[in-house]
């Protein structure tokens, strides 16, 4: 395994990123896609939201069926088949001149993602137990690193080549993604099950696993957190006395501080959880995400506003590494693929509840009071996970007897 872990982590972290990258670069232009190039004029905000959450929808739907497919034929076969699908649906999206046909898109995209989820159970699982917390770590700055990227490069291109060009420019990065990971990559330690089991089953041997099921709830709260302050951030930019013709930028700014912090601390944290446990790591990740939030209400300035949330994502970044590697704790290692993708539809299903939530609560309280809630529900999670013992493995009457030496096994 020595000879190859590093570079797959590199290789999978360049395809995480491109693949990252594409997705994000539509999101400043989007609206303007739909008007222009699609003649949409009414109802323009639903259509774009609807553009928006229909893949995350799909994904979520889908993702435990290419998990149980993964743990049959290997991560690798699933990085190709997602990642040069990808590219093909980002190419024919530029020849897209119906509204309706767009949509049909996006739902592939959902229905036909995959390539994240897969790399990270690859890393996972093609990693020496000592350097797994570092590797994810590692990994987690990939998507980070890709969402700062995207919207920038996708405003670049789509104002220099067109909105339709930017969908081409995806399809190229997404097909060197795939091509890459068809070549480089190399999976030594892939446990097929020899057949592909029946989601129904997955989800009951999940639901099994209160361990998991926990991680898995954690995953989509804290996502949720996140999404939460989508639709809302512009708008207290605004309230902070920032101009409406600077409130898209110093909104994309601060959003962006956030992810800088993750790609700067999350390998540290990884690396800690290796040591100290990645229990104690989430619960550091979250209470200093909940303190974060709790301070945004009295910081009315937007140099300190911003400050703020660069700090909190320093803290934050603990988070996500320290879930991917408690998955891999708390699973055998031929369900490690299901339990990602599982974890994907967890994440999935965050990203479509936070906007939604975070707008109806901006419509009802005041945006300050908006980061008190979100504290105080970051700490509730916090509390909950200490009063649980996440990184142990199943108990022996969770697990068949041959299962039971995989998942001792998989929790040194």
């Amino acid at each position: 395994m020595n000879f190859s872990w590093k570079r797959n982590l590199w290789v999978l972290w360049v395809g995480v990123f491109f693949c990252s990258t594409a997705y994000s670069t539509s999101i400043p232009f989007l609206p303007i896609f739909l008007n222009t190039s699609l003649g949409i004029e009414e109802n323009l905000e639903a259509w774009a939201g609807i553009s928006f959450g229909i893949t995350f929808l799909a994904s979520a739907l889908i993702s435990p069926y290419w998990g149980s497919l993964a743990d049959k034929y290997g991560r690798k076969p699933m990085l190709i088949r997602s990642g040069f699908s990808l590219a093909a649906l980002y190419f024919l999206t530029y020849f897209v001149t119906d509204p309706y046909l767009f949509i049909i898109l996006r739902i592939f995209q959902g229905l036909l993602a995959g390539y994240i989820p897969a790399a990270i159970a690859l890393v996972a699982t093609n990693t020496p137990d000592k350097e797994v917390g570092y590797a994810l770590g590692i990994m987690a700055t990939a998507g980070a690193t890709g969402g700062i990227i995207g919207p920038l490069v996708g405003g670049v291109v789509s104002h220099t080549w067109g909105n339709a060009e930017a969908f081409l420019f995806s399809g190229f990065i997404v097909l060197v993604a795939a091509a890459i990971a068809t070549v480089m990559v190399k999976e030594t330690e892939s446990k097929k099950t020899g057949q592909r089991s029946r989601v129904r089953e997955d989800l009951r041997e999940a639901w099994a696993n209160r361990s998991l099921m926990m991680i898995l709830g954690v995953s989509m709260m804290v996502t949720v957190s996140v999404m939460l302050l989508e639709p809302l951030l512009t708008v207290y930019v605004m309230q902070l006395g920032v101009s409406q013709q600077e409130a898209s930028l110093s909104a994309g700014i601060i959003f962006s501080s956030v992810g800088i912090a993750t790609v700067l601390a999350a390998p540290r944290w990884g690396r800690l959880g290796s040591k100290t446990g990645f229990t104690k790591i989430l619960i550091i990740g979250l209470i200093g995400g909940a303190v974060g939030n709790l301070l945004q209400f009295f910081f009315t300035n937007l140099y300190g506003f911003g400050i703020l949330r660069f700090t909190y994502g320093l803290f934050f970044a603990a988070v996500y590494p320290s879930i991917n590697a408690m998955i891999v704790k708390v699973t055998d290692p031929d369900f490690r693929g299901r339990a990602f993708s599982l974890n994907q539809s967890a994440t999935q299903l965050g990203t479509m509840i936070g906007p939604v939530l975070g707008g109806v609560l901006g419509g009802i309280i005041p945006i300050r009071v908006v980061f008190i809630v979100n504290g105080l529900a970051m700490l509730v999670v916090a509390c909950l996970i200490l009063r649980k013992k996440l990184e142990q493995p199943k108990t022996t009457e969770q697990q068949t007897p041959a299962k039971t030496s995989l998942a001792a096994k998989a929790a040194k």
